[in-house]
């Protein structure tokens, strides 16, 4: 990803949560992350996300996604001892579509990114509006995507292990690798 569309996103996240009403301090909008992924289509399969606290036990985030932007399929294995990661999303602006296992919902509301269909296997639909939640366990494929006006999600999580994720898109990188315009 170019320094300048990463730059672009993190301003664009930062105005997303100043419209939500989020306060962030200047260490936190400093500390922005953008995953593109690797596939240079930020703006379809894409995460913005804030990590206020990754430790031994525990995983606070705040992700957001631009609208219609997707997080591509992924799970999160055992590392070690560690049976993997459960993790809560709560929307707090926006809409989600989360999809995991499960019986496949017909007609969807998503849009799967165009090129990357062979690597989105799992469609049981879970919509979050602002204040509803839910919980995937360790070992879950999963993916999301926001609605029409993007969305902010809060993450609470066990130790979050982003570097193990295992993704279906053989594609994807999931450390951003940042490239001088």
């Amino acid at each position: 990803m170019k320094r300048s569309e990463y730059e672009s996103a993190k301003l664009r996240t930062k105005a997303m949560f100043e419209k939500a009403g989020i306060v962030l301090t200047d260490e936190e909008s400093g500390n922005i992350e953008v995953a593109g992924f690797g596939l240079n289509d930020l703006e379809r399969q894409g995460l913005e996300l804030i990590t206020y606290v990754n430790n031994a036990r525990y995983c606070a985030k705040e992700l957001v996604l631009f609208p219609r932007q997707t997080c591509p399929e992924h799970l999160h294995p055992p590392v070690g001892d560690d049976p993997g990661k459960t993790e809560t999303f709560r929307c707090r602006s926006g809409k989600v579509f989360l999809y995991v296992d499960g019986q496949q919902t017909n007609g969807i509301q998503a849009v799967v990114p165009a090129g990357s269909e062979d690597y989105y296997t799992v469609y049981h639909e879970i919509v979050l509006e602002p204040g509803q939640q839910y919980t995937i366990v360790p070992g879950t494929l999963h993916w999301f995507q926001a609605g029409e006006e993007g969305a902010i999600v809060s993450e609470f999580s066990s130790t979050s292990r982003d570097e193990f994720d295992i993704f279906t898109d053989p594609r994807i990188e999931r450390m951003p690798v940042i490239e001088e315009d």
